[in-house]
């Protein structure tokens, strides 16, 4: 069997998330399959959060800082899982998976999420809720603000982990 032959072999194989666009480059559908279930998640738990909170404070600050909590444990519930499960196909062992899951978040998502979590989502969330009337909406409004700048740090961070083999390392080992 040629080298293509294997290769061709083993691409049928990967994942279907590997297999929308090569690494070198993409495309919408792998980032759409990669994030827009920790996405949904984010939001569905930043709404309820938000919200809930309505209840008892009219304040902004405080509707933005329940609904900051609630998108950080949706997003990355569910983003811990599908990193988690893409670890499990490159590496033996649920342990080793777990571990390489943490690193990968951390080096993907650790400056974006700082930046995040600390200045540009608080601030979004905020005025989008003191500005808009209605908080879901404020929310909302907030969230895409965010969600564009978050996305412009952590896709450079994703390609630079990408591009030194941190995410396939454990298939190089395997192989040599």
């Amino acid at each position: 069997m040629s080298t293509t032959e294997s290769e061709a072999d083993t691409t049928s194989l990967a994942p279907a998330t590997e297999q929308i666009a090569p690494a070198s480059g993409r495309g919408m559908g792998f980032w759409i399959v990669r994030y827009l279930p920790a996405e949904i998640a984010g939001t569905a738990a930043m709404i309820l959060a938000g919200l809930g909170v309505t209840f008892w404070t009219d304040n902004p600050a405080i509707i933005a800082l329940a609904a900051l909590i609630g998108e950080i444990i949706g997003f990355y519930v569910v983003l811990i899982l599908v990193i988690y499960f893409e670890q499990s196909r490159v590496v033996g062992g649920h342990r080793r998976a777990f571990a390489r899951t943490m690193v990968l978040l951390i080096a993907e998502f650790g400056a974006a999420e700082l930046l995040d979590t600390l200045l540009i989502r608080p601030a979004a969330l905020l005025l989008g809720v003191w500005l808009v009337k209605d908080p879901v909406w404020g929310l909302l409004a907030g969230k895409v603000v965010a969600d564009v700048i978050f996305y412009a740090i952590a896709a450079g961070a994703f390609t630079i982990t990408d591009k030194t083999g941190l995410r396939d390392r454990g298939v190089q080992e395997d192989v040599a």
